[in-house]
């Protein structure tokens, strides 16, 4: 077993870009080890898992696994383990979004949506509590406002990121008292991207965010990190990160 090994261990689902990919860096900033999750962004999560090793040898190490396999939710908390040998932090990241206007709604589209933002949560939570708790780790689940506000036409990820908060509560009982468990719920953070990576800007948003701008993968990442080490007397919460975007009615 090498230093890095020694290291305390983040697995980052979702993790080759945006919001993932700046968890897995301040994380690793922070001296932890990373296990970066991806689906279909390979070349992504290649290359920072290539850059953070180049900084710390080791330390890093990219897994796919489509979240909607059962089989492969549980192989990548099993590599996570096997690699590592321990797992202190799960960020639950992925999610797949986009809209589902009710006459064009399948289930195809509920499966979709509930695999990675309420499904593949709770089992990698389930397939790895034991060893948070040995570790006295701590797990950090990517809400939505909109879990609490639907947005319209998008009724199923909303439903799905709404499961996702009873899923911190549910855990955080569960699971106490050696595993805290926390959500983030953010608002503007990041602009979604169309298959071309472009960013849907939505100017009517962010006219109703109080701070007037986008709050970017920083304002999550902060909270993270504030959550993962130093909020050790808070368990079973979701913090909206959303500029005051909840205030407005």
């Amino acid at each position: 077993m090498n230093s890095s090994q020694q290291a305390s261990v983040a697995l980052i689902t979702g993790a080759a870009k945006r919001l993932g990919a700046a968890t897995a860096k301040a994380l690793h900033k922070q001296g932890y080890s990373v296990a970066i999750h991806y689906r279909q962004s390979k070349s992504d999560a290649e290359a920072l898992c290539a850059e953070l090793n180049a900084q710390r040898t080791g330390s890093a190490v990219c897994i796919p696994a489509r979240l909607e396999v059962i089989e492969e939710v549980e192989a990548l908390a099993h590599t996570t383990l096997q690699h590592f040998s321990r797992c202190d932090v799960l960020i639950n990241n992925a999610s797949a979004y986009y809209s589902t206007p009710l006459p064009q709604a399948t289930t195809q589209h509920w499966d979709e949506l509930f695999a990675s933002n309420a499904k593949a949560p709770y089992f990698l939570s389930k397939y790895l509590a034991q060893e948070l708790s040995q570790r006295k780790g701590a797990i950090v689940n990517i809400a939505d406002i909109h879990a609490q506000r639907p947005k319209n036409l998008y009724s199923i990820y909303c439903m799905a990121k709404a499961a996702n908060m009873m899923m911190t509560k549910s855990l955080a009982l569960e699971l106490s008292p050696h595993v805290r468990v926390n959500g983030i719920a953010p608002g503007a953070a990041l602009w979604p991207e169309n298959a071309e990576g472009e960013a849907l800007e939505d100017p009517k948003e962010l006219a109703a965010v109080p701070l007037k701008s986008l709050g970017g993968s920083e304002s999550i990442v902060e909270t993270i990190l504030f959550l993962v080490q130093q909020a050790q007397y808070i368990t079973g919460q979701c913090v909206n990160v959303d500029g005051g975007r909840t205030l407005i009615q």
